[in-house]
């Protein structure tokens, strides 16, 4: 068996730098893609505001309309390229993963490869769950309650794009983060520094620490919201109970 050779600190340098290379490559590609595609690109972006979005039509809630508006000169413009950079990020965002575990994986041996693969595989799935739950569930509940709610009718709501587009992707990516919970929960619960019982003796304290962090990620301070977004942390946290439960079981039966 031929033994690889012994890379340098410059050599892996220059492989990071490849890496590096490849990745903005593709995001770059993606992103000029998404930019010219315009009308698709925004076709996904102003679904939840149509009155036929799918969550509408289930609900049967289709019979309302918020006019977006534009405020400044070059808003649209400066949008289209902010979308367009968060769509190539994200369809790059499967080959980003790749290209990082390909830099890592000659210093893992053959159980930790494994171990890392599962991990990330996971945690990607939860995390475009998480980011999919809001697109589809949370936004378009917040963005119907706020955008028709009024103290009278002689105050009339126009939102502008620039405040739609950054609640939609701040909420997008705040959910897909929080949807890591089980995955960083396994890993502490790996390494030996979190235990079911201690999630459990703390529930009272972790549900006090949800409300904290949905108050700060959610782009509005109104309290539907915040309990849209309070409610799915608190299910991943008893979701992780589990998880750990189970990690602390397969470790007593390789012990026994």
């Amino acid at each position: 068996m031929q033994e690889q050779p012994v890379l340098t600190f410059w050599d892996h340098l220059e492989e990071l730098r490849r890496v590096l290379f490849r990745v903005v490559g593709a995001v770059l590609a993606l992103m000029v893609v998404a930019f010219c595609f315009k009308d698709e690109l925004f076709g996904v972006v102003l679904a939840p505001q149509q009155p036929d979005f799918i969550l509408y039509r289930w609900l049967g809630a289709e019979g309302f309309q918020v006019k977006l508006i534009n405020t400044q000169l070059a808003s649209q413009f400066i949008t289209h390229m902010k979308v367009a950079c968060y769509a190539g990020i994200l369809l790059a965002s499967p080959y980003i993963i790749y290209q990082l575990f390909r830099f890592v994986s000659p210093a893992l041996y053959e159980n930790e490869r494994k171990y890392v693969v599962g991990v990330t595989c996971w945690g990607y799935l939860l995390f475009m769950v998480g980011v999919c739950l809001s697109y589809f569930l949370i936004f378009p509940l917040t963005f119907r309650f706020l955008a028709t709610y009024q103290v009278s009718e002689v105050v009339e709501n126009t939102i502008t794009l620039t405040s739609y587009v950054d609640t939609l992707m701040m909420l997008s990516l705040m959910m897909g983060i929080v949807f890591e919970i089980p995955i960083l929960s396994w890993l502490f619960a790996k390494l030996g520094f979190l235990t079911s019982a201690f999630m459990k003796n703390y529930r009272r304290h972790a549900i006090v620490i949800i409300l904290v962090i949905a108050a700060i990620i959610t782009p509005t301070s109104d309290v539907f919201t915040l309990s849209l977004v309070a409610l799915p942390m608190y299910l991943l946290y008893e979701v992780s109970i589990m998880v750990v439960r189970s990690t602390e079981r397969k470790r007593r039966e390789i012990q026994e």
